[in-house]
């Protein structure tokens, strides 16, 4: 069921930055997203750094699209990814808003994913 999350992202919504995404939806991603780097990473070391870098690339599009859509999830613009970019306090706030619960009902970016 978890592992649902992380093939719906890549399959479905491979490069969606519109509408939203549930908590669940984004959490389970980047959960499956690290388990399976740090495997990759592991089989990198044996046939050459290229296979890691080949699997961080696929995914960098997705990532960035699943953060979007949960920053649209609580009401904000996916601009603030980049206050990821102010050193710590940033990347603090930013999980600080990806654990937010999404706002109840229909927002600015689509219908509520919970409906």
């Amino acid at each position: 069921m978890f592992k649902q999350y992380f093939i719906n992202v890549i399959r479905n919504k491979y490069a969606d930055f519109n509408g939203r995404a549930r908590r669940s939806e984004y959490w389970y991603f980047t959960l499956f997203n690290m388990l399976i780097g740090i495997v990759v990473s592991l089989i990198a070391m044996l046939i050459g750094d290229w296979f890691s870098y080949v699997y961080s690339l696929a995914l960098l599009v997705p990532g960035i699209a699943v953060g979007v859509r949960r920053l649209h999830d609580i009401g904000k613009s996916g601009w603030w990814c980049f206050i990821c970019l102010i050193p710590l306090i940033g990347a603090i706030w930013l999980i600080i808003l990806f654990c937010k619960e999404g706002d109840r009902g229909a927002n600015a970016y689509g219908e509520d994913p919970k409906a």
